[in-house]
């Protein structure tokens, strides 16, 4: 019992011991982890600096100023691990490296995902920062695109983050992509109406409109005959971005009202045309007024 004890005694004065050996190895290691975020945030800013003046593209000084910040705590957290345990060598943190990615790999797949997705976001430039863009039922401006997610802010100040792997796989369209972008506004005039006339009217609105471009012109064509009007379709091309759309297309709208009341052309309500009869007329075993015979029940 007391040789057991004695072994108890020394293991735990044994450990005790190299924990104390390590003690300076640790503290160091430890300032050296607090030094390396100091020096991450450095680095990131030297770099995106750097970056501004050497690369136009913005979401590529992002990539870099990420790639730099990522790289500088890997750097620093393995100089800490040496520092902290001197008997580790490299040869020892490759192999343990190669066996943790493993199940790093598993464990983080998903995050791994997006974070090769957003490099390629970052490098393709599908969009950039400021595009107003559609993605997976979200529209809005691109606010930023980070190595995990995409950030898109809605047109109702609301703030989303997209997994850039799905980002990447799922179609994105880009409204501010071309210089233009053409707005489809539709209107009915009166069956009675002239359509040169109306027509011509339409087209005087549309290019005396503030805010409409010249090139390409603006077009107004008949698409077809409804159940009360005859359907006109105005095609005009203005800026791209969501609230000049907007804007322009309530000029739009006010001009037209007010050059069809100056022009007497009518905008119909919708027309239904219903039928009454006297219901007590009719009986499912009399002949109706046409002569053709109804069947009663019996038969």
């Amino acid at each position: 019992m007391n040789l057991l004890l004695e072994r108890v005694q020394t293991s735990l004065l044994d450990l005790v011991g190299q924990f104390i050996q390590l003690l300076p190895g640790l503290a160091i290691a430890l300032v050296l982890v607090l030094l390396t975020g100091y020096a991450a945030k450095v680095t990131q800013k030297m770099v995106g600096r750097m970056a501004k003046r050497l690369v136009p593209s913005r979401s590529l000084q992002l990539l870099a100023m990420q790639v730099t910040r990522i790289g500088t705590w890997a750097i620093g957290i393995i100089i800490a691990a040496v520092i902290a345990f001197p008997d580790l060598r490299l040869g020892d943190i490759i192999g343990l490296l190669g066996l943790g990615s493993v199940a790093i790999g598993f464990a983080f797949q998903d995050i791994f995902k997006n974070f090769l997705a957003g490099i390629l976001l970052l490098v393709e430039q599908p969009f950039r920062l400021g595009d107003q863009v559609i993605m997976c039922d979200y529209e809005g401006t691109v606010e930023a695109i980070k190595i995990r997610s995409t950030q898109l802010r809605t047109y109702t100040g609301e703030l989303v983050e997209i997994p850039n792997a799905i980002v990447f796989t799922s179609p994105v369209r880009v409204l501010t992509a071309f210089r233009s972008r053409r707005t489809d506004l539709g209107i009915g005039v009166d069956y009675t109406t002239p359509l040169p006339l109306a027509k011509q009217t339409f087209l005087e609105v549309i290019n005396r409109t503030d805010g409409v471009l010249s090139d390409p012109a603006p077009e107004v064509d008949v698409v077809g005959f409804g159940d009360s009007s005859i359907d006109f379709k105005l095609r005009y091309w203005t800026t791209p971005q969501m609230a000049e759309v907007r804007r322009i297309q309530t000029q739009v709208a006010m001009a037209l009202k007010a050059a069809c009341d100056e022009a007497g052309i009518s905008i119909p309500y919708p027309i239904r045309t219903v039928h009454l009869f006297d219901q007590t007329q009719f009986s499912e075993s009399q002949p109706l007024a046409n002569g053709t015979g109804a069947r009663d029940a019996a038969s």
